[in-house]
């Protein structure tokens, strides 16, 4: 009987190689290649590629016998994950794998910076010997805000320690005794951008988070600080961060990402108080054998037939079928329950009702806490570490089942209980033979909407000409509305209206409706 194939289409640790060929026939090619990688894909099971690879419609359409598409790194931007999830393709990455190696990347560019390593190896080489002009900081007593307390910022934080820092952070997310226990203090963004005297970003980038160390933050800060961003580009703002450095805001800064990569021409790259690096965080020699037997593994574990970890998608066997369709619906739950909670979460109930119940429905659990945590953390979330996220930052996690669904074949409610003891849950549901995702309720108002990239939700007080005021505000903000709904309470009790429209809507559009109608808004945005 012959061997499964896996075809390689870009470089892969020895040790993953090893583990392939355990089980597989193992091929490669040049994956940059079309022309080379396309008819490549014949009778292949398996594609294992890093970034150059780009895996679209046309790819997986030549690979007819795909089953798995594995990823060996963290991110996935060359991965059409939707497309490979409708041809019934799993898809996984290694979202572990350059961790370790990305905090220590963010330590080496804050000591670079407080020592002035890179401009006195040039003077140096150039034959200058220039002691006094290069004197650095030290560490010790000193203050650093780590932004962003996910486990590459605990790992940070950790490693800081070491030095004899005082440790501070904003994470919104995280409740204070979690913080406390790593013996970090949990303050608000203005209170770190004031008291610090090194700023290190590890936080995902989101439309919340994009520009967030920009020209307002850069007002707030010492005029001593550096600022390190080993994370994403495009949270801090490169265009205020060079404005702080050249007026003496800002004392220096270390980046390993840029908003536009690659990036070979800044005005960052004049000035001497900045070391920078091509985006090295995940580039050493331990995490690429870690991203390339983590892949192998999920490989082996993929065309064997079994849950694979990892995976992005839920589309391989070890799944009930009746389940697999609601894997995607809870995800987005979670992703909207993270977004009416805006803040910290000390527990979170997941309840599934109906026929689906007599099946194992734990990943159920898994889909809706990989949507909670992947708009908050910096690292990739999977199904295999998000319970770990969930522990690590001090959310109990509860799944309940009830085979009684009085309004629906099937129901998913997840609920999140915040630090302020305050509930908020989402609801969904699939409807009719294309098993259409419907959002069924939301913080106990009940509604029948499909969910879509951009939604909204208004809170407020019901009374005649709200929803005249809103669809005005947006209309002149040339808004379409896709869908909405409005639920109550009672007659002139409290109302929630339920939006989905075409593009996202602009912050001062939001304001205006909120000023407008004195709502609480929520928006939600489901685009990777």
């Amino acid at each position: 009987m012959s061997k499964p194939v896996v075809l390689v289409a870009e470089e892969l640790s020895p040790a993953g190689i090893a583990l392939l060929e355990e089980d597989f026939e193992v091929r490669s090619v040049d994956g940059a290649d079309r022309s080379q990688l396309l008819p490549a894909l014949a009778g292949v099971d398996a594609l294992i590629v890093r970034s150059a690879t780009k895996v679209d419609a046309e790819v997986l359409a030549a690979g007819t016998s795909l089953k798995v598409v594995a990823r060996a790194g963290v991110g996935l931007d060359n991965v059409d994950v939707e497309a490979a999830t409708k041809a019934g393709v799993l898809v996984v990455n290694a979202p572990t794998s350059n961790i370790i190696s990305a905090a220590e990347q963010a330590i080496n560019l804050l000591l670079a910076s407080a020592r002035n390593t890179a401009p006195a190896h040039a003077a140096l080489v150039r034959g200058e010997w220039k002691r006094s002009k290069y004197t650095g900081v030290e560490l010790y007593d000193k203050t650093v805000g780590v932004v962003g307390l996910g486990r590459i910022g605990v790992l940070v934080a950790q490693r800081l320690a070491a030095f004899g820092t005082k440790l501070i952070a904003y994470d919104p997310f995280v409740q204070p005794a979690r913080a406390a226990q790593l013996g970090v203090e949990l303050v608000e963004l203005d209170e770190l951008l004031e008291r610090s005297d090194f700023i290190t970003v590890h936080l995902p980038k989101t439309k919340d988070t994009i520009g967030l160390i920009g020209e307002e933050a850069l007002r707030k800060v010492k005029p001593t600080v550096r600022i390190i961003n080993a994370a994403r580009g495009g949270i801090v703002d490169e265009t205020a961060l060079y404005n702080a450095l050249k007026e003496g805001r800002v004392a220096g800064a270390g980046l390993d990402v840029f908003a536009k990569e690659p990036c070979t021409d800044s005005p960052l790259f004049e000035l001497e108080n900045v070391v920078v690096a091509p985006h090295l965080g995940a580039s050493t020699h331990e995490a690429q054998e870690k991203a390339g037997t983590q892949v192998a593994r999920s490989v082996k574990l993929a065309l064997a037939g079994e849950f694979v970890p990892d995976a992005v998608n839920i589309q391989g066997t070890g799944v009930a079928e009746d389940i697999k369709p609601g894997l995607p619906l809870t995800e987005k739950l979670g992703r909207i329950l993270a977004a009416l909670a805006g803040g910290a979460i000390t527990r979170v109930e997941v309840e599934v009702r109906g026929e689906i119940v007599a099946h194992d429905v734990k990943v159920i659990e898994l889909a809706a806490l990989k949507g909670l945590f992947s708009d908050i953390v910096e690292e990739a979330v999977t199904y295999v570490n998000a319970p770990l996220v969930a522990k690590e930052r001090g959310v109990e996690v509860s799944l309940t089942t009830e085979e009684e669904s009085p309004d629906w074949r099937n129901l998913i409610t997840v609920r999140a209980i915040l630090a302020d003891g305050r509930s908020v849950s989402v609801s969904g549901t699939l409807t009719g033979p294309r098993q259409l995702e419907k959002i069924v309720e939301v913080n106990g108002y009940t509604m029948e909407i499909s969910p879509s990239e951009h939604m909204a939700f208004f809170s407020y007080d019901d009374r005649p000409g709200v929803v005249g005021v809103v669809g005005q505000l947006l209309g002149r903000a040339q808004v379409n509305i896709a869908g909405m709904q409005v639920s109550r309470d009672k007659e002139g009790g409290a109302a929630l209206i339920a939006l989905t429209v075409d593009s996202a809507i602009p912050d001062e559009t939001l304001t205006a409706i909120s000023t407008e109608i004195g709502a609480e808004i929520t928006r939600v945005d489901l685009v990777d």
